[in-house]
């Protein structure tokens, strides 16, 4: 696998991962479907998929860069994930999150 590849599974499995995250929050679930609240079994769901994503996430990192500079490439994708999730969120446009990870999720 090369560096660059693995950058853009990190990146997208670092995204989805926070996606799932945030959208196990009541806030921002409430963002996504215009008021409704999270029932339990989803929220944990939620919660459960986007700690494997984040997990998951490690594996390419590890692969392309080795075990001492592939967790340190990991933590930075999971910031840089982090980063578009929490501006959308915030900003303007909760609703374009759920997209952007199904194109992503084409894509790769």
């Amino acid at each position: 696998m090369t560096t660059v590849w693995a950058s853009l599974l990190g990146f997208a499995l670092a995204y989805a991962g926070m996606s799932c995250l945030s959208f196990a929050m009541d806030r921002h679930h409430e963002q996504l479907t215009r008021g409704r609240e999270v029932p339990a079994r989803r929220r944990v769901g939620l919660r459960v998929v986007g700690a494997a994503l984040l997990v998951a996430a490690i594996v390419p990192c590890v692969t392309a860069w080795g075990a001492t500079v592939g967790p340190v490439a990991w933590l930075g994708f999971l910031s840089a994930g982090a980063l578009p999730v929490a501006l959308l969120l915030t900003s303007f446009a909760p609703w374009l999150i759920a997209p952007l990870l199904m194109v992503g999720g084409a894509y790769l």
